[in-house]
Formats: structure tokens, sequence, C-alpha cells
């Protein structure tokens, strides 16, 4: 697999996390990357993107001051980091790569904020 995640799981609200994504078989520091989700019943929705270099950021309104994307371009791995997580957190989060017309998708780790 070209993009691995790991660091999902149960946490209580208020908790933290911090998913990682594991890359291979690409030039990971030419690729912008991104986390995605997916709550139960809803759509896909970009949450953060972090430029190749990791000197530019963006962030989805609803995670905004809480969560947080860094990249290490020597170790292959993009970060999320989750602070002050709740309920509607909830949702399969999916890494991301992209540079020009391709891309790759990782096959998602399970984050649930549940008291």
């Amino acid at each position: 697999e070209l993009l691995v995640e790991s660091g999902g799981g149960l946490v209580q609200p208020g908790g933290s996390l911090r998913l990682s994504c594991a890359a291979s078989g690409f030039t990971f520091r030419n690729y912008v990357m991104s986390w995605y989700r997916q709550g139960p019943g809803k759509e896909r929705e970009l949450v953060a993107t972090i430029s190749s270099s990791g000197g530019s950021t963006n962030y989805a309104d609803s995670v905004k001051g809480r969560f947080a994307i860094s990249r290490d371009n020597a170790k292959n791995t993009v970060y999320l980091q989750m602070n002050s997580l709740k309920p509607e957190d909830t949702a399969e989060y999916y890494c991301y790569a992209g540079f020009g017309r391709y891309n790759y998708w990782g096959q998602g780790t399970q984050v649930t904020v549940s008291s």
C-alpha cells in the first residue's frame, strides 16, 4: 500500500489523538498531503491540507484551532494532531496525496469520540 494510516481509536470528548500516514512508493516531498474524513451517513469532507514543503496549511472551519497538520519529508509521513475532540469528529479519517494528475488514498483509520 502506498499510504498507511494509523493512530485512530476511541477517545472521550475533549481528548486528543494523533494520526499518522506513512507513505511509500512515490516521491513524497513533491506531493500536497491532505486529511479527509467521512462520518456516519455523511459525505467525505476535506479536513486539512499541507503543501509539499510544509510551509502552508489550510483547515476546514469545523476543525480550525483544534487540529494541526504537519509532515516530515525525511520520514515520508504526514500527521494530524487532533485536540479538544468532539463527538461530531467521529469519522473514518483518510490520508490523501496529490501531485498533478497523480493521487493516492489511504485505507482509512477510525476515530470515535464518545463517553
